[in-house]
C-alpha cells in the first residue's frame, strides 16, 4: 500500500462529524506539520498550513473539509432503543440495516440501524420509503437505565462503520467518509509535493469544520487567512453507475477520468478566469478532466467566496461514487490526477496572474 493510500485510510477510518472533528483534525496536524512551516487554527476548529514560495506573494488557499455525514443521539426510549438527528444529508433509502459506532464517553458501541419490519407492514406501507423519524438504533440494550450506564447520552455523535478496502480492481477503493476525506489528502499530498518545487505564492493548505451543516468552518478559516484565491478541495458524485452514466441530463463524470472542475452550484459562480486557467493548465500538462454542476450542491467555495470584500474561488473534486452513503468508492489515478493539476496550478499563480484573475 503506497504511502498516501495509508494516510487514506486513516483519514477515512477516523470519527468525524460535524462539530466533532478532533480525530480528523490530529490526522491533519500529524500529516501538515512536516511540509509546513506553521499550522493555524480558528475558534471553530480548521486548521491550515503555510507553505511560503516567495514571501509576501499572494495568498492562495486551498481546503478540504474534515467533517463528514454523520448522525447525533437525539433521545433514549424507555426501552433502550436511540433516537437520533442526521447531520448532513441522508437520503432514507440508503440507512436501513447499517451498522453505526455511537462515540460515547465511556467508549464506541456498535448498533444497528431498525425500523418497523415489512412482515407486519400494510401494503401501501411497504410500498413507501420508511421516513428517518420512524428509525432507531438498536445496541441492544433492554432499557434506558441500561443506556446510561453504557455512557451514552443525547448529543453524542454516531458514525457509519465501513473498514477501508482495496477492491478486486486494486485501483479503486472503498471506505466511509470520501466526501471529504478524498479532499484532506489531497490537502496533504499537494504542501508534500510542493517542497521540491518553486512557486511565486504562499500557499495555505489544510481542512475546514463543519462543511455539511452550513460551510461554517470555510467562512471562519477564511477570514483568519485573508486569501486572495480560495480552491475548495472536494470529493464530488461520480455519476458512471447504472442509470446515470447514459442520462443526456447528466454531465459524464467517471472514475478514473480525472479531477473535476466545477462550472456551478447553488453556493458559487466560479471565478472564470480561474475556471479557463485551470482548463488551460490541465490541457498543457496532459492531465484528464471533467467539469460539472451541482444545482442541488453547495462547498465551501460558496461561504469563502463572500468574505471580506470578496475571493475569486472554485471547485476541484475528486469524483467518488455513493457519495453521503456509509460505504464510497474512488479511483487511485483520480487522487494522482488531481495533486499533479494543483501543483501546476499553484505554479502559474504569480502576482501578476493572481492580479489578473481578481481585476
Amino acid at each position: 500500500m503506497s504511502e498516501w493510500v495509508q494516510i487514506l485510510k486513516e483519514l477515512s477510518e477516523a470519527s468525524g462529524v460535524p462539530g466533532q472533528e478532533q480525530e480528523v483534525r490530529e490526522l491533519m496536524r500529524t500529516y501538515l506539520e512536516p511540509y509546513t512551516e506553521e499550522l493555524s487554527t480558528d475558534n471553530l476548529g480548521s486548521i491550515v498550513g503555510r507553505k511560503t514560495g516567495i514571501a509576501g506573494g499572494p495568498k492562495v488557499m486551498l481546503m478540504g473539509h474534515m467533517d463528514e455525514v454523520g448522525f447525533m443521539v437525539s433521545r433514549v426510549t424507555k426501552t433502550g432503543f436511540i433516537l437520533f438527528q442526521t447531520l448532513g444529508g441522508w437520503s432514507p433509502q440508503v440507512l436501513l440495516a447499517q451498522r453505526v459506532m455511537i462515540k460515547t464517553r465511556k467508549g464506541d458501541i456498535v448498533g444497528v440501524i431498525g425500523s418497523k419490519p415489512p412482515h407486519v407492514s400494510t401494503a401501501s406501507d411497504k410500498a413507501k420509503v420508511v421516513e428517518i423519524m420512524e428509525m432507531y438504533i438498536d445496541i441492544g440494550a433492554a432499557s434506558a437505565d441500561h443506556v446510561k450506564e453504557l455512557g451514552i447520552r443525547p448529543g453524542d455523535p454516531i458514525v457509519p462503520i465501513c473498514p477501508f478496502t482495496v477492491m478486486a480492481n486494486d485501483q479503486m477503493y472503498m471506505g466511509k467518509a470520501f466526501d471529504n476525506r478524498g479532499g484532506c489528502l489531497a490537502a496533504i499530498e499537494l504542501v508534500k509535493s510542493l517542497q521540491a518545487v518553486e512557486h511565486p505564492n504562499v500557499v495555505f493548505a489544510g481542512a475546514t469544520v463543519q462543511e455539511e451543516v452550513g460551510l461554517r468552518g470555510s467562512g471562519t478559516s477564511t477570514t483568519m487567512i485573508g486569501p486572495d484565491l480560495f480552491i475548495a478541495l472536494e470529493t464530488g458524485m461520480a455519476l458512471d453507475t447504472p442509470g446515470l452514466a447514459d442520462s443526456p441530463y447528466l454531465p459524464e463524470i467517471k472514475c478514473g477520468g480525472g479531477p473535476v472542475i466545477a462550472l456551478y452550484d447553488k453556493t458559487l459562480v466560479p471565478n472564470t478566469k480561474l475556471r479557463d486557467l485551470l482548463f488551460d493548465t490541465a490541457e498543457e500538462e496532459g492531465i484528464p478532466y471533467q467539469y460539472g454542476a451541482a444545482p442541488g450542491a453547495g462547498t465551501d467555495a460558496g461561504a469563502a467566496h463572500l468574505t471580506g470584500i470578496g475571493v475569486p474561488s472554485i471547485v476541484i473534486a475528486i469524483p467518488a461514487r455513493y457519495i453521503h452513503s456509509h460505504a464510497s468508492i474512488l479511483h487511485h489515478d483520480d487522487v494522482e490526477y488531481t495533486v499533479k493539476l494543483l501543483v501546476a496550478l499553484i505554479k502559474k499563480l504569480d502576482q501578476k496572474t493572481v492580479d489578473w484573475i481578481k481585476s
